[in-house]
C-alpha cells in the first residue's frame, strides 16, 4: 500500500510540473512514453558539470535512444532562486524546432532533482575547441556564425530572446554542426521590451549596461562580440576589470589584430553598433560578402 500511495503522490507531482510545457516529454517521435523516473536510463560517461548540477551521457532503456541527462540539484536552484528560471527554459527550449538548436526532449523529476532530457551533441563544447585552437580560421568562423544567425532569425520570428549568446553555450553535433544549448536566460516576449540585467559581461550590449530597455537587438550584439572572440581568441571589449570593460563597451571601443580581413571587420563593425536599431538585421548578415565568401552553406566547417 505505501508503495502505491508513493507512487500516486510521485505520479501527481510529475503532472503538475508537466504543466510547464504542452509538449509531452518524449524521447523520439517512436518513444511517445513519459519517462518518469531515473530507472528509465542507462546513465553513461558525465559530459559536462554546471553551477547547479551535471550533465551526462544516458540511454534509454526501452527504446535505446541516446540522449544527455542534465541533472539539477533542487536545493541549489532554490538556493539562487531561479526555479522560475528553469521553467521558462523548459518551456521555450521544449518548443523549439531547429538543426541548429539543441533539443529539448523532455524532464521529469524526484525529490532532490530534475532532470532535462536533451539531445546529445557528440563532438561537444565549442569553447573547448576554441580553447584548444586559439582561434578559428575565417572559413570556420564565418560558417558557425551564419548556422548561429539562422536559429536566431528562427528564434526571433517565434518572439524568443536568448539574451546569452557565447561559446560556453554552444555544442557541436556529430557532424560538426553548431548547437545553441542554453536557454536558462532567454524570454517569450512577443509584445514587450525588456529591462533585466542578463548575460554575461562581456557580451553585454551598450543598452543593458545602461540600464535601458532591450529587445532582440541584444543577440545581434551578441553574435558580433562572438565571431570576434572566433576570429581573435578573446572578446573584443576584454579589460582588467568589470567598470573597465563596461567603459569600453559603451564606447563601442573596437580594435582589429592585423590578420582578420578587411570583410569580417566591416561585418562585425555593423554588428557592434551602440544604436540598437541601427545593427545591421541577421537577414542582411546572411547576405554579407564575409559570409558568402567563407560560409560552407550546409553549416559543416569545411576540413582544415
Amino acid at each position: 500500500m505505501r508503495t502505491r500511495a508513493r507512487r500516486r503522490v510521485r505520479e501527481r507531482a510529475f503532472s503538475d510540473f508537466r504543466r510547464l510545457t504542452s509538449t509531452p516529454p518524449v524521447i523520439d517521435a517512436s518513444a511517445r512514453r513519459l519517462c518518469q523516473q531515473l530507472s528509465d536510463f542507462d546513465i553513461g560517461k558525465p559530459l559536462g558539470r554546471g553551477k547547479f548540477g551535471n550533465v551526462y551521457l544516458a540511454r534509454e532503456k526501452r527504446s535505446k535512444y541516446i540522449v544527455a541527462l542534465k541533472v539539477l540539484f533542487k536545493n541549489q536552484l532554490q538556493q539562487s532562486h531561479v526555479e522560475h528560471q528553469l521553467r521558462r527554459e523548459i518551456e521555450i527550449q521544449s518548443h523549439l524546432r531547429h538543426p541548429n538548436i539543441l533539443r529539448l526532449y523532455g524532464y521529469f523529476y524526484d525529490h532532490n532533482r530534475v532532470y532535462l532530457i536533451l539531445e546529445y551533441a557528440a563532438r561537444g563544447e565549442l569553447y573547448k575547441e576554441l580553447q584548444k585552437s586559439k582561434r578559428f580560421s575565417e572559413k570556420r568562423s564565418a560558417t558557425y556564425i551564419a548556422s548561429l544567425a539562422k536559429a536566431l532569425v528562427y528564434c526571433h520570428k517565434k518572439h524568443v530572446i536568448h539574451r546569452d549568446i557565447k561559446p560556453e553555450n554552444l555544442l557541436i553535433g556529430i557532424k560538426g554542426e553548431l548547437k545553441i544549448a542554453d536557454f536558462g536566460w532567454s524570454v517569450h516576449a512577443p509584445n514587450s521590451r525588456r529591462q533585466t540585467l542578463c548575460g554575461t559581461l562581456d557580451y553585454l550590449p551598450p543598452e543593458m549596461v545602461e540600464g535601458r530597455d532591450h529587445d532582440h537587438a541584444v543577440d545581434v550584439w551578441s553574435l558580433g562580440v562572438l565571431a570576434y572572440e572566433f576570429l581573435c581568441g578573446v572578446p573584443p571589449f576584454e579589460a582588467e576589470g568589470h567598470s573597465e570593460t563596461y567603459k569600453r563597451i559603451l564606447r563601442v571601443d573596437l580594435k582589429f589584430p592585423a590578420h582578420v580581413s578587411a570583410d569580417a571587420r566591416d561585418m562585425i563593425a555593423s554588428l557592434l553598433v551602440k544604436e540598437p536599431r541601427n545593427r545591421l538585421p541577421l537577414s542582411k548578415l546572411l547576405e554579407h560578402p564575409w559570409i558568402a565568401k567563407n560560409a560552407s552553406p550546409d553549416g559543416i566547417p569545411a576540413a582544415e
